[in-house]
Formats: structure tokens, C-alpha cells, sequence
């Protein structure tokens, strides 16, 4: 009978390598964000939030947040800038005064459209040395971090 003691890696090693790899990830996609040929330059955040509000078709701006996993105020930044680049148009909400609705100007559609393929480029580049198999593995194993976190912004 063996004595060899298996050595699993502690959980600091692995968040460590997590956010290690999070950043890369962040950094690389970043870089062929910029290097795309897109007659607008949008980074990944402002990018993602042009997603989310054309998947919503309109969206209240604490909702938004919540999707994003951003603060209201950095939510807010966002929107003023692309309100003022012409992208994005807010409403009143005819339910509820206070709050304010989101939708995308008719200029911002062919910009979305343009944002998602190249954003499935540079992903499929990103993701290039994993298998079909892998990548399966990857989202089962990143959707854990997630459960019943969906609902939390920090």
C-alpha cells in the first residue's frame, strides 16, 4: 500500500489563478476590442451595456445595474456618456414617474450589431486552445460562483 498523500491546491491558489486569469482575459479581449476595425470605438463595458439594453428592447436603469452587477451611479456615468454620443435615449416610464427608461437610438443598432459579431470573434479567439468539451466544463464550473449571486451588486 502507497503512502503518497495527494496535494490539491488551496483555495487561495486557486482564486488567485481565477482572477489572474479574469484580468488576462479582460486585458486581451480590451486589446482586440481596440484593434477591431469598427467605425465606433466602444470598450467591453460600454459594449456590454448596449447588449443588454437592446436584449431588453427597454430597460429601467436600477435593472440595468442589476444585470451588469454595477453600481447606479456607474450605471449612470455610462448611460450620460452614451446618451451624449447619441446611442442611447432615455424615456419617463409611464408607470412610475421617478423612474427613467432606456432604449437604444436607431444609430446604436448597427452599432450593436457590428459590437456582438466582433465580440464573438475576439471570444472565439480567447477560447481557440479549448475543446468543445472544456469550455462545457468551464461554464459549469464558473455558473457556481454565480449561484443565487445574480441579485447582488457590491
Amino acid at each position: 500500500m502507497s503512502n503518497k498523500t495527494i496535494s490539491y491546491p488551496d483555495a487561495t491558489e486557486v482564486v488567485q489563478l481565477l482572477m489572474r486569469a479574469s484580468h488576462q482575459v479582460h486585458q486581451d479581449f480590451e486589446f482586440e476590442l481596440a484593434s477591431s476595425n469598427q467605425s465606433v470605438q466602444l470598450s467591453g463595458p460600454r459594449g456590454r451595456l448596449l447588449l443588454t439594453v437592446w436584449e431588453a428592447e427597454t430597460i429601467r436603469m436600477n435593472e440595468l445595474a442589476i444585470k451588469l452587477g454595477l453600481k447606479a451611479r456607474t450605471i449612470t456615468e455610462h448611460v450620460d456618456s452614451l446618451e451624449r454620443d447619441g446611442f442611447i435615449k432615455r424615456t419617463a416610464d409611464p408607470n412610475d414617474r421617478r423612474a427613467t427608461l432606456l432604449r437604444l437610438t436607431e444609430e446604436a443598432l448597427s452599432h450593436v450589431h457590428r459590437f456582438k459579431l466582433v465580440q464573438e470573434q475576439i471570444s472565439e479567439k480567447l477560447l481557440q486552445k479549448f475543446s468543445a468539451k472544456q469550455r462545457i466544463e468551464l461554464i459549469e464550473l464558473l455558473a457556481l460562483f454565480l449561484v443565487g449571486k445574480e441579485n447582488e451588486s457590491h
